[in-house]
């Protein structure tokens, strides 16, 4: 499933949603311009290597400080590749200046960032004895997720799925598409367990523990003043979507 947009419309543009896409956006570049020696290095200094912190005699005998937890932070803004980058600024595109609106930009960015730290840490206790420096928003993005799924669990998400060659769009509520979302993540974090420590594609318990935060912890970071509206009072016909995104000469808008 790949999702396309949601169908409520943002009170006010999302300025903080923006600032993120801009900052990951800016971070990659660099990464471009690096040797692949040097990459490898700033991804071992900035990423998130459990052994790091589980092990400090190892990091000190890799050259890497002990101490240092800035990672938590840095590892939020590095990306491993066009595809890693993409879904998960388009993720937070569709779903973040949603929840930005229900916060404000300075609320949505602490809440932003304290998920994504909670989900570095869930990942380093869930594989403290991984080498392999992990990178990537999708912590904190998924922290939005669950953020939106309590604040709009009535909204619609109008998601791709390709069945063969033919695309099928199907406008799923977006309780049911974040928890099929999140099923499958749990899913695949617990089948990790059993396999081995080192953990080299995703990382499924920093996904987990970053939307069990955002559940937990959003209604810390609502706006006084917006803490009491209904959660899809402008949530329009989901039929209507594609209206939306067409102008007069039915050419599609970019959002």
């Amino acid at each position: 499933m790949f999702p396309i947009r949601d169908t409520i419309v943002a009170r006010s543009a999302p300025l903080m949603v923006w600032a993120l896409i801009a900052a990951n956006v800016a971070v990659f570049m660099i990464e471009l311009s690096l040797s692949p020696r040097q990459l490898e290095a700033l991804l071992y200094w900035f990423g998130i290597v459990p052994a790091r912190y589980s092990h400090p005699e190892w990091a000190v005998w890799v050259g890497l400080p002990v101490g240092d937890y800035w990672p938590f932070f840095t590892s939020m803004f590095l990306h491993g590749g066009w595809f890693h980058l993409i879904s998960n600024l388009w993720t937070l595109w569709i779903f973040g200046d949603n929840v930005e609106d229900r916060m404000g930009p300075w609320r949505f960015l602490a809440f932003y960032l304290l998920c994504g730290i909670v989900a570095g840490v869930v990942h380093w206790v869930t594989n403290a004895d991984s080498t392999v420096p992990t990178i990537g928003a999708s912590g904190a993005i998924a922290g939005v997720l669950g953020a939106y799924f309590m604040l709009y669990p009535r909204a619609h998400v109008i998601t791709l799925i390709p069945v063969f060659f033919y695309p099928l769009f199907v406008a799923l509520p977006a309780a049911t598409y974040i928890l099929i979302w999140f099923v499958s993540q749990l899913f695949s974090g617990v089948a990790s367990i059993t396999g081995p420590g080192q953990v080299g594609g995703v990382a499924w318990w920093a996904h987990i523990g970053g939307f069990l935060a955002g559940m937990a912890l959003y209604r810390l970071f609502l706006h006084p003043e917006l803490e009491g509206e209904p959660a899809c009072r402008d949530e329009p016909g989901y039929e209507s979507v594609w209206d939306m995104a067409l102008d007069e000469d039915g050419a599609p808008e970019r959002r």
